[in-house]
């Protein structure tokens, strides 16, 4: 069972996601410029740097943003996967100094590194993204049924444009022809308008807002597991009822208005965040997980603590490691760690078991909506995995370097 609880505090918004009564994820939208990823804007490149293969790029933010030469070619496909060009291009060979640009961002600033931006335009729809300069299909690999696979990429390649990519979400499974057209239709729409738009706009400049956040969380968040919906502010439980009857979403039914006070306060939200901010995690076995995050990557250590199991140290370390599989997931996803992540299970001397947990964090992290990858054991007995980032962590949004220690977590004799 999932539930939704959505507060409206100082001009600002607040929602969070809960799985069978656990918090499992945070969003937060403070005005209207507090969020710039999914943004498309014009931008002028400023500095093009042949040492990293990448080039600044002033779209009108803060901080110039990064277009790594990756970003700055289109994507090639062969079948489902995404393919390196056999030609190592270089990015003195894509971009000029002063050239104009029309750029999406894909990464959040964060501290002192700008935005990441793509010239590869995508547009989210409900059950597709739509690739307006792609000519490609394809189909989200969480759908695991081949039939439906096909059946999904037929109505793709009928609904979609002669030279446009479209990639079919995993909401999409199981539904009809008729709304994976009719979003395709309404994507290809909203394109039509920024190109229109793009010559209108000066340099820099930005030409289009991604959704706010409860549109946002109609569109990538509330699927048929939904149950309930806890809203705070009567206008805002109004626009989400119509947003949903709009797509014919059953959970249109389940949006509740509670105009008490301190409705984050009365779920604990901000009790469990404080929580998701410190290093040490208890598992409720009594093993603990310590949780690092450095600029490279996050270092996870799991430990048996006050667990001393009842028959054995094997059957003690393996249920120990089973539960922290299940807690890592989860505690990924509410803080928001992405990129390389390193993982030190207590030592499994039997094949069968560290299989086991690593089949464990893969089942706990299909539940993600955001890509994770888990690569297996190192031959130190480490699980690797990926994370992909996207948007601000949980740390970056609440806590700030300590100016006394400077983030060392020491205070000098």
């Amino acid at each position: 069972m999932k539930e939704i609880v959505i507060t409206a505090k100082d001009n600002g918004l607040r929602a969070a996601l809960f799985e069978d009564s656990e918090l499992m994820e945070v969003f937060e939208e403070e005005g209207l410029t507090s969020r710039a990823i999914g943004n498309i804007y014009r931008g002028r490149v400023e500095n093009i740097l042949p040492g990293m293969q990448a080039a600044f790029v002033n779209i009108g933010l803060d901080k110039n943003s990064f277009l790594y030469v990756g970003d700055a070619i289109s994507p090639v496909f062969e079948g489902e996967e995404k393919v390196q060009s056999d030609h190592a291009v270089r990015i003195e060979e894509v971009l000029r100094p002063r050239q104009e640009l029309l750029v999406q961002v894909i990464k959040e600033p964060v501290g002192s590194k700008g935005a990441r931006i793509t010239t590869n335009i995508t547009l989210p729809g409900r059950y597709v993204v739509l690739m307006p300069k792609v000519d490609y299909v394809g189909v989200s690999r969480k759908i695991l049924d081949s039939e439906e696979r096909s059946r999904l990429k037929e109505l793709a390649l009928q609904g979609r444009p002669e030279g446009m990519g479209v990639i079919v979400r995993t909401l999409a499974e199981g539904v009809s022809g008729e709304e994976i057209s009719s979003d395709i239709r309404h994507l290809v729409g909203l394109w039509s308008k920024i190109d229109q738009k793009v010559s209108k706009v000066s340099i820099p400049g930005l030409v289009h807002r991604d959704l706010d956040l409860i549109s946002r969380l109609v569109r990538d968040l509330i699927d048929n597991d939904v149950q309930r919906i806890t809203v705070d502010k009567q206008e805002i439980a109004d626009f989400l009822r119509e947003e949903l009857k709009e797509i014919a979403h059953p959970a249109a039914r389940q949006v509740v208005v509670d105009l008490r006070d301190n409705l984050f306060e009365r779920y604990e939200v901000d009790y469990e965040i404080h929580k998701f901010l410190r290093p040490k995690v208890w598992l409720k076995s009594g093993g603990y997980l310590i949780i690092q995050q450095t600029e490279a990557l996050t270092i996870i250590d799991v430990n048996t603590g006050k667990y001393t199991g009842n028959h054995s140290l094997k059957e003690t370390v393996y249920r120990t490691n089973l539960e922290a599989a299940g807690e890592i997931a989860r505690q990924l996803r509410v803080r928001n760690i992405g990129g390389i992540i390193i993982i030190d299970f207590i030592d499994m001397l039997d094949q069968e078991d560290r299989q086991g947990v690593v089949n464990a964090l893969v089942q706990a992290c299909s539940r993600d909506k955001t890509k994770c990858q888990v690569l297996g054991l190192t031959q130190l007995g480490l699980v690797e995995m990926t994370r992909k980032k996207v948007g601000q962590t949980l740390a970056t949004r609440y806590k700030k370097v300590c100016p006394t220690c400077e983030g060392k977590g020491f205070i000098d004799r």
